[in-house]
């Protein structure tokens, strides 16, 4: 049975969410060595790369990691980590590290990351979600703009020992 003219072949993905493991580590790694070459072109050093992977998932309080699975391959991760907001009495997560992998971009995979995340903010009595993109990278503005996300009230700064 074939397409018919002028018809459309809709293909659905299943993906799942959930926070990263230790064994995910590897994946992890080699997501944030792409980033920093497609974003900022950084060539990063595996080692230390790995080491704070794996520091993460040894001491929670620095962060979690949560994955996007399909079919068992990881296709994208990200990383939560904590603001104390005095003013709130409660944490901020912050996005880090995102990435999705090229084949999945575009495809709704980080809004279904946010939703969840955002869900379990929410569950767990949490103020905010922020995040830093890089100012040059106008496509992942447009997605967090999508997803109601502003730069109405902040402006980043940094100083970053090299």
């Amino acid at each position: 049975m074939g397409l018919k003219k002028n018809q459309t072949l809709r293909i659905y993905i299943m993906i799942s969410i959930r926070k990263a493991k230790p064994e995910d580590t590897a994946v992890i790694t080699d997501f944030q060595l792409k980033m920093a070459w497609e974003t900022e072109e950084i060539k990063l050093d595996t080692l230390i790369v790995t080491k704070g992977v794996k520091a993460v998932f040894e001491d929670p309080s620095r962060g979690q990691y949560y994955v996007a699975e399909s079919n068992g391959i990881v296709i994208s991760s990200l990383l939560i980590t904590y603001e104390w907001s005095d003013w709130r009495n409660c944490n901020v997560w912050w996005f880090q590290s995102v990435y999705v992998t090229p084949g999945y971009r575009r495809k709704g995979v980080f809004r279904m990351m946010y939703t969840h995340i955002k869900k379990l903010a929410e569950e767990n009595d949490i103020a905010g979600l922020r995040l830093y993109v890089e100012t040059k990278n106008t496509k992942a503005k447009k997605t967090y703009e999508a997803l109601g996300m502003s730069t109405e009230h902040y402006a980043f700064y940094e100083w970053m020992r090299k």
